[in-house]
């Protein structure tokens, strides 16, 4: 059944006029009224609704029932992802969702060869926030990952968390899955550099802010694979798979 994001408030029993762009959709793939679709709003639960009326640019549906689905993991993880080159950050984002991240940080860091800043931080930003809604409505998620704005990693390293920080890093001597065995689900935020890693100052300021080293094991990860691997390891660790 298809579904789709739709950020308005949704009522059992309420006629309501869908987002131009959904119902653009809706009319490409031509569906005809009558036809049963799935919304959410990001709220928690989804939707279930039927198509009333479909023209070029407007459609009309009628919500007809709840359901209180859930597929969140029972801890949360931020990914704080030091932007790599060209379109990775894409891929990265719309796995990160897939594999049950509760919130993404992008970091400018020392390393990062792609710099972003006024409007076109901004459009990222919105690309990335649509990744976001494609990928939740692909794989089931009924909650939308909380996209942070870019920022700079060392200011971003200053401000306070409750949560513990966990710097991969090949220099580390312990590893995220014994850690992950020791310690029982709980909030992280995972810090991933770009490619060629955090710089040596960097990964020094990060351990003197309290993040922990841990390492993903003998293998040297790429930049792309680092952030979703560990999402990975935590789900078969702790749960959510």
């Amino acid at each position: 059944m298809p579904r789709f994001y739709c950020p308005l408030p949704l009522t059992t029993g309420a006629t309501i006029a869908l987002p131009a762009d959904v119902a653009h959709h809706l009319h490409v793939v031509r569906l005809q009224p009558g036809a049963t679709l799935t919304l959410f709003n990001g709220d928690g639960g989804q939707y279930g609704v039927t198509l009333v009326e479909l023209c070029k640019k407007r459609a009309t549906v009628q919500v007809d029932a709840f359901e209180a689905v859930e597929v969140e993991t029972p801890y949360a993880v931020t990914l704080a992802q030091a932007l790599p080159e060209g379109s990775k950050m894409d891929w990265i984002v719309e796995k990160a969702v897939e594999l049950g991240a509760a919130a993404i940080q992008p970091l400018a860091a020392q390393r990062s060869v792609v710099r972003l800043s006024g409007e076109r931080a901004e459009k990222r930003q919105a690309h990335w926030e649509g990744v976001i809604v494609s990928a939740s409505e692909q794989c089931g998620r009924n909650r939308l990952v909380r996209l942070h704005a870019l920022a700079e990693f060392k200011a971003w390293l200053a401000t306070p968390t409750e949560a513990p920080r966990i710097l991969l890093t090949p220099r580390a001597t312990e590893s995220l899955a014994g850690w992950a065995r020791a310690n029982g689900p709980q909030a992280v935020t995972l810090m991933v550099g770009p490619e060629g890693g955090f710089a040596p100052e960097e990964e020094d300021a990060a351990l003197a802010a309290g993040a922990l080293a841990l390492s993903m094991g003998p293998r040297v990860l790429r930049t792309e694979t680092a952030g979703l691997a560990a999402l990975a390891l935590f789900a078969g660790a702790w749960g959510g798979i």
